[in-house]
């Protein structure tokens, strides 16, 4: 067998990736078989076997993909200096990936996932991993803006990051289902629920006259 190249490796690598993509974005997890992504793939059986032993591999291997992508996403949240800003760039940033053309074919798959985590171990932890990074990151921010006195120190951050993402997980279904909504005033909304997180001085002293 000839050798190629390690650039050559990871291209036809992603060639199957982007072939496994397509075919469970259209049909699922489970109306996909492996003959479906080779022949989707343009390889021979041999050479996407090489890469990818099962489906679930594959389903791993487009999760693992997600969660790069996600991390520098999220990282953009890292750099503001007010938690606050920092949780209203994490949902600036997550608007525009609900909004890209050309990520709904991951955004399908994301949910058949879900769906899937329901009864495979394997891919529920790959999917729960997922979740916990922009949840550790929220968590983070919150926790650091109670420390400086930004946000009430009454509400739970976990709590916080829990109903975030939950929204944003709502967002994405409906997305999917083709759902008619508008979603910079959807962000406008959510950003006005992130406001409300701010604490505000009780006035305790009125002005003396």
């Amino acid at each position: 067998m000839p050798k190629i190249s390690a650039k050559q490796r990871e291209g036809r690598r992603q060639q199957i990736l982007e072939a496994a993509l397509a075919c469970f974005a259209e049909d699922g997890f489970h109306q996909t078989g492996m003959a479906d992504i080779v022949k989707r793939s343009g390889l021979s059986h041999g050479a996407v076997y090489l890469y990818f032993q099962s489906k679930d591999d594959l389903i791993e291997a487009l999760a693992d993909d997600r969660h790069r992508r996600e991390a520098v996403l999220n990282s953009v949240a890292q750099g503001s200096g007010d938690p606050i800003e920092g949780l209203l760039a994490l949902v600036r940033v997550y608007a525009q990936w609900l909004t890209d053309p050309t990520g709904e074919a991951r955004r399908r798959v994301g949910i058949h996932g879900w769906a899937e985590a329901l009864r495979n171990r394997r891919v529920r932890s790959s999917v729960v991993e997922g979740i916990d990074m922009p949840r550790a990151l929220i968590v983070a921010l919150v926790e650091r803006g109670q420390h400086d006195g930004l946000i009430k120190r009454d509400l739970d951050a976990n709590a916080i990051a829990r109903v975030l993402i939950a929204i944003f997980q709502g967002f994405v279904l409906q997305k999917c289902w083709g759902e008619d909504f508008e979603v910079e005033a959807c962000m406008t909304a959510v950003a006005g629920v992130i406001e409300g997180f701010r604490s505000r001085p009780d006035i305790k002293r009125r002005t003396r006259t």
